[in-house]
């Protein structure tokens, strides 16, 4: 066996990793950290270097295209390699391996310079200053070609000083996405960057229905928003859409014979629609791997400002052995730490268990993990007691629960918590905050005072 067939690698993440990228079409995650010269295998590092290419140019780094590229480049193009090469399993995190492949790289080099310096030092003679001067330059060079990106609290503290002038100079004063419920946002400011926010609820309480009319609500302000729904088709979403916009049932739009007098109604929605920056992914999964591969890319191509998810409990998740508790705990913790890396706001929905002893939900009650809610920022509780036939308890026993909804910020990191009672259109699903008193539909006038009495109140921010 030669030296150079004993070099740190690890040929099996190498074909799992191209593979990945291949299959899913997707360099986003490790483009600026991984380079050709990480891969042991030369052919390997040729498919990356076509790879490169193809998505330099813009395109995806599908099968034929990478084909194409590599003869193009004049690279040995081995077609039955190259197959057989995209036909491995996909790798759970790719980021993740592609930092083993560059840490296996840099033993390599480390290897090879201790060659280059026994080698050296062996010879009488050859020059100390010299030897040195080697061992120095190559360990420098090899310790500078890590990617570090390292800053100080002065730079944080800028940071925060930019924010506050932004934030006076913002006539809308908000610092991230608006949701269109002006209490949530004048507390939170907004979806904010780095955020995990959780929309939680029971079946049929409205948690699709609610992320699209936030969607649409911060599209107005101008967001771009990656959507990711695992139950309805991106035609269904867009129909919800144009039932907000139109008062026409999404069903009817979908699945009715409309009259013409509906026809001209939808058609000014459409051009209410048209032009937001609402992008799908029809080749998204319920893979946990995918759907992050699709975002970092949305997050590259389309600069997004957050990403919707709906729902967790039916992603699947490649830990085997883990039971849906843990599944969920680190979903949640990769959405995180997505959310923080890209500098985006993401909404994962969850499902709640339900408690007929107690209905009203509780942050205890997320189903299959309480891990979700340790990794959330923001834990939205939303709670429609119109649907179980019963009342309001508490500070909002007063209120009609027919047309209208709990708004519970059961956690928020940086805000508190907070409630509130919003309004739902059953007729479009639509969730919306009511502009006057009446809108609430209080059982009685003594009520009056009381609501405004809790407008007036700032509530406990921690």
């Amino acid at each position: 066996m030669t030296a150079t067939e004993t070099l740190p690698n690890d040929t099996k993440i190498e074909k799992s990793l191209l593979a990945t990228i291949i299959q899913l079409q997707v360099i986003n995650p490790v483009r600026d950290i991984l380079k050709p010269e990480a891969f042991f295998i030369p052919f390997h590092a040729d498919v990356y270097r076509a790879v490169q290419s193809v998505d330099s140019k813009g395109g995806q780094p599908e099968l034929l295209q990478i084909i194409d590229e590599m003869q193009r480049l004049k690279l040995h193009c081995d077609l039955d390699r190259l197959n057989e090469l995209a036909e491995n399993s996909v790798i759970h995190d790719i980021e993740r391996n592609a930092h083993i492949l560059i840490d296996l790289q840099k033993r390599r080099e480390l290897v090879q310079l201790s060659q280059k310096i026994k080698s050296l030092a062996m010879q009488r003679g050859a020059d100390m200053e010299y030897i040195l001067a080697e061992a120095s330059n190559g360990i420098n060079r090899i310790t500078n070609s890590q990617v570090t990106v390292f800053s100080t609290l002065t730079d944080a503290v800028k940071g925060v000083q930019e924010q506050i002038r932004k934030n006076r100079s913002d006539k809308n004063q908000l610092t991230g996405s608006a949701t269109g419920f002006s209490r949530f946002d004048e507390r939170s400011g907004g979806l904010q960057r780095s955020d995990l926010i959780v929309i939680a609820g029971e079946t049929s309480h409205g948690k699709s229905s609610l992320a699209i009319s936030v969607a649409l609500n911060a599209t107005d302000s101008g967001s771009a928003i990656a959507f990711y729904s695992l139950e309805m088709k991106k035609e269904q979403i867009a129909a919800r859409m144009m039932s907000i916009k139109s008062n026409i049932p999404p069903n009817q739009i979908m699945y009715s014979r409309l009259w013409d007098e509906q026809i001209e109604i939808i058609d000014s929605s459409i051009s209410s629609l048209c032009g937001r920056r609402i992008f799908f992914d029809d080749r998204s999964t319920s893979n946990i791997d995918t759907i992050i591969a699709s975002i970092k890319t949305l997050k590259n191509r389309q600069n997004i400002d957050g990403a919707i998810i709906d729902y967790l409990q039916i992603l699947n998740v490649n830990m085997k052995g883990a039971n849906k508790e843990q599944q969920m705990g680190e979903v949640a913790r990769r959405l995180k730490n997505l959310a923080k890396e890209l500098d985006i706001w993401i909404i994962a929905l969850s499902q709640l268990s339900r408690d007929n002893s107690y209905p009203e939900p509780h942050i205890n009650r997320l189903r299959d993990s309480g891990q979700i809610a340790e990794a959330a920022d923001t834990v939205i509780l939303i709670y429609r007691p119109e649907l179980k036939n019963i009342d309001y308890k508490g500070d909002f026993k007063n209120y009609m629960t027919e047309g209208t909804a709990l708004f519970n910020v059961a956690k928020g990191r940086n805000m508190g918590v907070l409630k509130f009672i919003c309004g739902f259109d059953t007729q479009t699903t639509n969730f919306y905050e009511g502009d006057n008193f009446d809108f609430l539909k209080v059982r009685n006038a003594d009520s009056k005072d009381y609501y405004e009495k809790q407008n007036n109140e700032d509530d406990d921010p921690f």
